[in-house]
């Protein structure tokens, strides 16, 4: 596979950036807070690396099953950054807000139902099962990624919860990305894959592009300071137990004079 000098710049500027962000992260002390981040940002650079590697020693078979696995991992690590920003947006006081554990858990197995939707009725114009089976793979990951991302803005928004800071600005880019994502993955599917058409050309250096505004953007975000956020004392969480506990037991007895 032959790379042109714009590709060859992007994947440089593109391992460049996400070693400069993992730089901000271990050294802003932010991969304390953010381990499953730090870690899908640390699989980038040493994807950069291996995929390069193999793209110019090895053969197109392997490069495809090297992608592939990393792609995987890619994802898993992807769903476990959504879990992590949800629980940081949603545990404005380290207690998960009431009802939104299970609302969120709807969500995403409604995420899957239309992302396998879309994947099935998408049709690539692909000469090989390998084209296909890419395009429909980035284009599953990438409806997946952006209906979370979302509904978890949508959800935090509707129960009024807080939303800024660090964990903000990643699930924005994140976010952003995974709405493109799925607009590129509809191009492949359109128009087909192959580096003999300028148009997958374009939207390849399209995607690429878009990810480095948001590298920039992380790095930008993440070496700043953060607005301060309360934390819950101990005293505030015995007090909202006990209070819980009172509630439950209210609403109990009032059943009990329902039934009687």
């Amino acid at each position: 596979m032959h790379l042109s000098g714009i590709d060859l710049l992007f994947w440089l500027l593109g391992f460049l950036e996400n070693l400069g962000l993992l730089v901000v992260l271990v050294y802003r002390r932010r991969a304390e807070r953010f381990p499953f981040f730090t870690a899908l940002i640390t699989l980038n650079v040493i994807r950069t690396i291996v995929l390069y590697l193999v793209l110019r020693y090895s053969t197109r078979d392997g490069y495809f099953y090297s992608y592939w696995s990393l792609s995987v991992l890619d994802t898993i690590l992807q769903l476990c950054v959504v879990y992590e920003v949800a629980s940081r947006v949603f545990r404005p006081l380290d207690v998960w807000a009431h009802d939104v554990r299970s609302s969120f858990v709807w969500l995403l197995g409604l995420s899957l139902s239309v992302a396998f939707l879309l994947t099935w009725l998408a049709s690539p114009p692909a000469r090989t099962w390998m084209q296909s089976f890419t395009t429909k793979g980035n284009l599953f990951t990438a409806a997946l990624q952006s209906e979370l991302f979302v509904a978890m803005m949508a959800l935090s928004i509707h129960v009024r919860l807080p939303w800024r800071t660090h964990v903000a600005k990643i699930a924005q880019g994140l976010g952003a990305y995974s709405l493109l994502g799925v607009l590129i993955e509809t191009g492949h599917s359109y128009f087909g894959v192959g580096r003999e058409l300028p148009t997958f050309i374009v939207l390849s250096h399209v995607r690429m592009a878009a990810y480095l505004v948001c590298v920039n953007y992380w790095v930008i975000s993440l070496w700043r300071k953060e607005r301060p956020v309360r934390t819950m004392t101990p005293e505030m969480r015995e007090k909202m137990f006990t209070l819980q506990m009172l509630l439950e037991y209210d609403l109990d007895d009032l059943r009990s004079r329902k039934k009687l």
